[in-house]
């Protein structure tokens, strides 16, 4: 009797030591099934309260979370894979990660995010890749546009992303080949009404008072995430602060004279010394992009993400996770940056080999961050005006959107002191 005893006694503290409490969430290339989704359940955790840590470096940037029934159910139903640990399990991955051999790092996330997406109203979620993706993620976001950056409501929002917008006033120069098209000319007249009647004579005014509202934002502790031409018109609009570099066909009168020497770069995020394109009809803002000067076949289209020391350069080792360090390329109104106009103190994080151009850049503005990301949609090489949807049920473990995805769970990380 007391030998039974003692055996059941020992089966059930067993069990007990070996039960499950954790799941992983693995990210590395032959393990997850749908990467997109599984920073929808991370931010679904934190939006419940769970606990969660990010594992830099492990297993491509893996997520760890508690055991729970709805946990396990809403992977499940999502289609993410995921691992049941145990207390062993876990104490040995952590100890691992801890070893100051290893280049990997835990960083715990503390609460998920209010998300924004500057957007004009009526926009459809596959007219932009943030969009796109935070949907096809479950990631809750706000639209929000003039109406309400002007009043003041980005202080309800911890992460900023910019729709494909034109900044300064200029209609995204579209003018040279879309002057006569319908939808060219209704949102031209739209722009206009809103500018009015937000108090503003020109659109170039309006637009350049809403990149101030984003630019204090983010000095006040914000997260900026901006694409393709989002990146570029929102600096040049900075720098071009009080000065009319708009020509007649966009605003009503010439711009102002000698323009480009009155422009002001310290005022700017990301970019110094570029030259602005005088030609209304061309189809760029300035010299930063390099669409039109890189000469790059598609099937060699790639660039390169750089690797940092996961335990001291945590910031750019949280963008930079991935199950793959080379991305393919893909096209955009501005589809790189030339890195002679990138500032020294902005980070380049992932580069092309074969002309150097930046395709991902990060830098921090007062107390605040910002992340630009060249190109229009990571799996739609060259999008053009008026093509189809991207289905992102045919690209759950795309690299290029998982970078996007990385910025959004960004500000959930625990704050602490950067090493270097």
């Amino acid at each position: 009797m007391i030998r039974k005893i003692l055996f059941f006694t020992f089966i059930f503290l067993v069990s007990i030591s070996s039960r499950a409490s954790f799941i992983l969430l693995p990210m590395d290339e032959t393990t997850q099934q749908n990467h997109l989704k599984a920073y929808g359940i991370t931010y679904w955790c934190l939006a419940k309260e769970y606990k969660a840590s990010w594992l830099l470096n492990y297993r491509g940037g893996s997520f760890l979370l508690p055991d729970a029934e709805e946990i396990r159910k809403e992977c499940q139903i999502r289609g993410v894979s995921f691992e049941v640990l145990s207390d062993a399990e876990e104490t040995a991955i952590l100890n691992e990660i801890s070893s100051p051999s290893q280049n990997m790092e835990t960083v715990i996330l503390e609460k998920a995010p209010k998300v924004a997406v500057y957007t004009p109203k009526g926009k459809q979620p596959w007219d932009d890749a943030v969009t796109l993706v935070l949907t096809y993620a479950e990631i809750p976001f706000t639209p929000i546009y003039d109406e309400e950056v002007l009043s003041d409501q980005l202080v309800m929002y911890d992460w900023l992303h910019l729709h494909h917008e034109d900044y300064t006033g200029q209609y995204g120069k579209f003018y040279g080949a879309y002057k006569n098209v319908p939808w060219y000319i209704d949102q031209k007249r739209d722009a206009e009404a809103l500018a009015k009647k937000l108090g503003y004579e020109k659109v170039s005014q309006e637009k350049g008072a809403v990149a101030k509202k984003i630019r204090d934002f983010v000095i006040g502790g914000g997260f900026l995430f901006a694409m393709c031409s989002a990146t570029d018109s929102f600096d040049i609009a900075l720098a071009a602060d009080g000065i009319d570099i708009c020509e007649s066909m966009f605003d009503g009168d010439p711009s102002e004279a000698n323009y480009q020497s009155k422009l002001n770069f310290s005022n700017t995020f990301a970019f110094k010394n570029f030259t602005l394109e005088r030609k209304p009809e061309e189809y760029e803002f300035s010299n930063i992009d390099m669409t039109s000067k890189r000469r790059i076949p598609m099937d060699k289209d790639y660039f390169t993400l750089m690797e940092y020391s996961a335990k001291w350069d945590f910031i750019p080792s949280m963008l930079c996770q991935n199950h793959t360090q080379l991305i393919k390329g893909f096209m955009g109104q501005t589809t790189a940056f030339d890195s002679e106009f990138v500032k020294s103190n902005v980070l380049v994080m992932g580069t092309c080999e074969l002309d150097g151009e930046a395709r991902y850049i990060h830098g921090e503005k007062g107390k605040g961050m910002f992340t630009f990301y060249g190109g229009h949609d990571p799996e739609d090489y060259q999008h053009q005006v008026g093509d189809p949807a991207t289905v992102l049920d045919l690209h759950p473990n795309s690299p290029g959107y998982r970078l996007i995805l990385n910025n959004v769970l960004f500000p959930a990380a625990r704050k602490k002191k950067q090493k270097t």
